[in-house]
């Protein structure tokens, strides 16, 4: 069972907090770090947000949310056996030459160490602010995709689409491996179709065992009428309830074929937070 720490940039926002929460997450045993994203806060939301029963976002206007790319550049150095991901990137929003360029630096830095966890968004009033068009978001996501896959392929790379459109011109450095890992976040049909078309994982946001294992079941059948091994799609999870009893919730998400467990670093966050921490990592280590 991997283990990462979810949206730990939220928790590190100045640089000495960064690094101790990056050292001592790698010394715990973390596997990984992942940096969320909102690039504004709307004053006034009235989209939804999906992870709430009340539709509500807990966070404050002011909650730091530092972008997760530059953060991410920040750790790699600090957390270097890290993985380093995204915990999501809203790609909708993003210029996808730019956004390949970046990737592909971060991940020729940290040695090939980059996972993309992407979604299209769920706020409008952010594309809104943003001057992007809301309508067709999941299509221009993932044509974005494609377009950077395509970018980080081979020299002289040209792509003709709807959204994107270049004739041959060659984007360096690209990624290590000659990819980037693709994480796709949500809990909807779509989100589900999108993962097992061009997913090397898949990161919903439910964290209730039996939400969890349904969605998870409609994943495996969604890969296999689709003709794709379910076992080649990676599942990570958020671990949140699970922390009452981490023994047994970690027992309850190998039963659900999880393979990496998000643990939400607001958990840490506080006085004795990095305590905290480690001592997590070390009853994980005990139990995996």
């Amino acid at each position: 069972m991997k283990v990462g720490l979810a949206f730990a940039s939220s928790i590190g926002v100045d640089g000495n907090t960064a690094l101790d929460i990056c050292r001592r997450a790698e010394n715990a045993g973390f596997e990984s770090l992942w940096g969320g994203e909102h690039v504004i806060m709307p004053d006034s939301i009235a989209s939804k947000y999906p992870y709430t029963p009340d539709g509500k976002i807990p966070a404050e206007p002011d909650t730091p949310v530092p972008d997760p790319l530059i953060w991410l550049a920040f750790a790699a150095a600090a957390a270097p056996t890290m993985k380093l991901g995204t915990c999501i990137l809203i790609v909708p929003q993003r210029n996808p030459l730019i956004l390949a360029k970046e990737l592909a630096t971060l991940d020729q830095l940290s040695g090939g160490r980059v996972e993309l966890g992407l979604g299209v968004g769920w706020m409008k009033e952010e594309f809104d602010a943003l001057g992007v068009p809301w309508a067709r978001r999941g299509a221009r996501n993932d044509e974005y995709i494609a377009a950077m896959r395509e970018l980080w392929k081979a020299p002289h790379a040209e792509f003709h689409g709807d959204f994107v459109d270049f004739e041959p011109v060659t984007c360096s450095p690209r990624p290590v491996n000659g990819n980037i890992p693709i994480l796709v976040g949500g809990d909807t049909d779509a989100a589900i179709n999108r993962a097992v078309r061009l997913a090397d994982g898949y990161f919903p946001g439910e964290g209730d065992a039996e939400r969890l294992g349904a969605l998870l079941g409609r994943l495996r059948v969604a890969a296999e009428k689709a003709g794709r091994d379910p076992k080649s799609i990676e599942i990570n999870a958020m671990f949140g309830f699970q922390m009452a009893d981490p023994a047994a919730g970690i027992e309850q998400m190998v039963e659900l074929g999880v393979d990496r467990i998000m643990v939400p670093a607001f958990f840490f966050a506080g006085p004795g937070g990095l305590d905290r921490l480690s001592e997590f990592g070390e009853l994980v280590a005990s139990l995996t």
